[in-house]
């Protein structure tokens, strides 16, 4: 006998949701089905998002795996919306999936198009089908195809997603636009002050050596870099790369991620802009996972996968370890400490009215305002911070280069006295 979680609505419409023993999936239905309910979904408590914890090994090859399979969201984006139209005209899955796939020109998600019209032909769902692609649909959009497929909604559902995948893409287009220039400054630094230390610092070098001068020691110290960059470009390289990797592994490991992340979190200004554009990221996904009738359980250990960051990520654990406890919603998340107030105050009062997934995309939607009004902020004081960065850097190295002619002039002017 297995345990299955369940949302119905009862003769009075009222939502309830539960577990229940049975055989099977189609036994749970049945049962609940004699009892007069109309089931909105129902599912095994063994298939949970997240039922077993990855190793170190099974992240790095997911990773990978992701990265050779995947496709850009804005893609996903235009299929889901395209599917929901053509799903709610009337067109069978299978169909949708074939016209769409002819005129697909990703490669690589033309040959899903393809492979998810031959499993519905074979007679699998469409989130049975999709649960064959992780690098391309995650738990989250399987598990709200599989909410809209139990309680017949789909239609509904792919619409919902659709906006909602078009609100997430947009919402990241937005913070990578206000980041995307300071990254490319820094970017640029890194190569003009590796130009400084492979061209032009040894040609003072050579001139200060001919002199057979006392150099301070802020330039011996950059020239001694400078010869290490020149005599081991091949090492040099090398070693970025293996800090990069190493990086990776590192960010990769729990203990790691959540260091990076609680950093990140805490930075001026571009801290604020991500913890925003998390909280609104988390309050839409929990909306629309919501509104699909998914179990609060599975709602909440979703929404864990789905915010990206670490630090968010361990609070929803916590607060959906503390829902179990017997703890409300609101309460669990309250106990976190990492969430603002405005929006636990939103999670309150839906619990109290049942209206919690059109609150929290207000919510969504309220986080979405200030992840707008700061990057209009960010955008006016990036760029001169930036320019005060990279003439500070820069000139301090040349500052270091000329140091020795600067000492031997004020030396001979000392003289002349």
């Amino acid at each position: 006998m297995g345990a299955f979680q369940y949302i119905v609505k009862d003769t009075n419409g009222v939502r309830i949701e539960g577990t229940l023993k049975a055989g099977t999936m189609d036994e749970a239905v049945d049962k609940l089905t004699k009892q007069g309910s109309i089931i909105i979904s129902v599912k095994s408590t063994s298939d949970g998002a997240f039922s077993s914890k990855m190793s170190m090994f099974d992240k790095i090859m997911f990773t990978f795996y992701k990265l050779r399979t995947g496709v850009g969201l804005r893609v996903l984006v235009f299929f889901t919306r395209q599917m929901a139209t053509m799903f709610s005209a009337g067109l069978t899955i299978e169909k949708s999936l074939s016209s769409l796939a002819k005129g697909e020109k990703h490669k690589r998600f033309r040959k899903v198009l393809n492979k998810l019209a031959n499993d519905i032909k074979k007679g699998f769902s469409l989130s049975e089908a999709m649960e064959q692609h992780p690098g391309v649909f995650n738990s989250l959009y399987i598990s709200l195809v599989k909410a809209g497929e139990v309680s017949g909604t789909l239609h509904t559902v792919l619409d919902e997603l659709a906006i909602y995948l078009e609100k997430i893409e947009d919402t990241r287009r937005k913070v990578w636009s206000a980041l995307s220039y300071p990254i490319f400054i820094l970017v640029f630094l890194v190569f003009v002050v590796w130009g400084l230390f492979y061209y032009i610092i040894p040609k003072f070098a050579e001139v200060y050596e001919s002199f057979n001068a006392d150099l301070p020691e802020p330039t011996l110290i950059a020239i001694a870099i400078s010869n290490v960059i020149r005599e081991h470009v091949f090492f040099t390289f090398l070693g970025l790369l293996a800090i990069i990797m190493a990086s990776f592994v590192f960010y990769l490991s729990d203990r790691g991620r959540f260091l990076v992340d609680s950093i990140i979190l805490k930075l001026p200004v571009i801290g604020n802009l991500l913890e925003n554009s998390i909280m609104s990221k988390f309050s839409r996904t929990f909306s629309i996972l919501m509104y699909a009738g998914v179990p609060i359980m599975e709602t909440m250990e979703l929404v864990e996968n789905v915010v990206q960051n670490a630090v968010v990520e361990g609070a929803c654990r916590k607060a959906r370890f503390s829902v179990k406890e017997g703890y409300s919603v609101a309460g669990a998340f309250k106990k976190t400490k990492v969430f603002p107030p405005t929006l636990l105050q939103l999670i309150s009062t839906g619990e109290e009215t049942g209206d919690m997934d059109s609150l929290l995309r207000k919510a969504a939607e309220f986080h979405q305002k200030l992840v707008d009004s700061v990057i209009d902020r960010l955008t006016s004081l990036i760029e001169p911070l930036l320019i005060i960065l990279m003439a500070g850097l820069v000139g301090y190295i040349i500052i270091i280069i000329y140091l020795p002619i600067f000492n031997l002039g004020l030396a001979i002017s000392h003289g002349l006295k």
